[in-house]
């Protein structure tokens, strides 16, 4: 396999346009807009050149890349501690509990609270893989790469880490949950306020939403049927997010509604098991692995076949290791490909 995990480049700008075009809306951090996606990226370059390892609001974009034909067909974000620039805003699904002594009957009201509780954790999100590349385990190596880069730069993430959802979307483009719900307030359709927010931030939630708890039972069945509930297409990634060890705790997206996940930090499945090792030599045959090496600009991740050596080391394909630049006696870090 001739793809690996890098840092994004300035001349990747033109692959994010064209890989953002084909998203269906509601994909906010991968905008089909030239200047935003631009900002994105000096943005991400200046948290790869930044050596220090501490927790600062930072934003790092990798990108899939095909090795032979130089082609980026995927990509993937990770910020490193949210709303620190503008408020991070959930909607927290609860149950309101009320009691008629007179009906002798007990009332419960399912309500949404506009809260900011995830605010300073760390998230994973912006992940698109070209559609021609969905096999083969390149939507794996593209999420795990997150949790590996995470993993060898841990002192510049937060021990929370939240990954939202893109929530469901009608055929028409449009959120039964905003129409429902927000739209009522803003005078703008879901794809004008998914736009506004992807290029300007949300910080017209925070002037606009109504600060009172909504009452589920008040809105349309179209939009409360769909509360905490992923778009199709991010069911199979709603999975992959479980089985690191994410869970859904009530936290949707104030746009569509879709779930937001969270873990501990140092629980994710792939964090807590991925181990670091030296590479003894190359060849021979093994198990199959994701394999990561490098730091900051420099950290490559591809899958490769990897057998234990006699002394704790291991042995590395060769093809993998020219991926990630990586010769005999060298460090990689191995977590096994689930």
């Amino acid at each position: 396999m001739s793809f690996r995990i890098r840092a994004a480049r300035d001349e990747d700008l033109q692959h994010l346009y064209e890989m953002a075009k084909l998203t269906g809306g509601g994909f906010t951090n991968l905008p089909p807009d030239k200047p935003a996606l631009r900002a994105k990226l000096e943005r991400s370059h200046a948290a790869f050149a930044r050596e220090a390892d501490s927790l600062e609001d930072e934003l790092f974009v990798l990108v899939l890349e095909n090795a032979e034909t130089q082609e980026v067909r995927g990509t993937c974000q990770i910020f490193t501690q949210v709303g620190q620039h503008w408020p991070f805003y959930s909607y927290r699904v609860a149950t309101l509990t009320k009691h008629s002594e007179a009906l002798r009957r007990t009332f419960r009201a399912e309500i949404l609270n506009l809260v900011n509780d995830l605010e300073g954790a760390s998230e994973v999100g912006g992940l698109f893989l070209h559609p021609g590349e969905r096999a083969g385990g390149l939507g794996l190596l593209l999420a795990r790469s997150r949790y590996l880069f995470i993993k060898a730069h841990r002192q510049r993430f937060a021990d929370r880490i939240l990954a939202e959802l893109r929530g469901v979307i009608d055929e028409a483009g449009g959120s039964p949950f905003w129409d429902g719900v927000a739209g009522r307030f803003f005078g703008m359709s879901f794809q004008e306020a998914d736009q506004f927010n992807a290029i300007h931030g949300n910080q017209f939630i925070a002037d606009l939403m109504p600060k009172h708890p909504v009452y589920t039972a008040m809105l349309p069945e179209n939009a409360r049927s769909v509360i905490g509930l992923p778009h199709p297409s991010g069911r199979a990634a709603m999975r992959m997010l479980e089985r690191e060890g994410f869970h859904y705790e009530n936290y949707v997206d104030i746009f569509d509604g879709g779930p937001t996940m969270t873990a501990r930090t140092d629980q994710v499945g792939t964090i807590r098991n991925a181990r670091q090792v030296r590479v003894a030599e190359l060849g021979g045959d093994g198990e199959p692995m994701l394999v990561s090496a490098g730091r900051l600009e420099h950290f490559r991740v591809a899958l490769g076949q990897v057998r234990a050596g006699d002394a704790g080391d291991v042995l590395l394909d060769p093809a993998c290791a020219a991926l990630l630049g990586v010769d005999a006696g060298d460090q990689v870090t191995v977590v096994e490909r689930d």
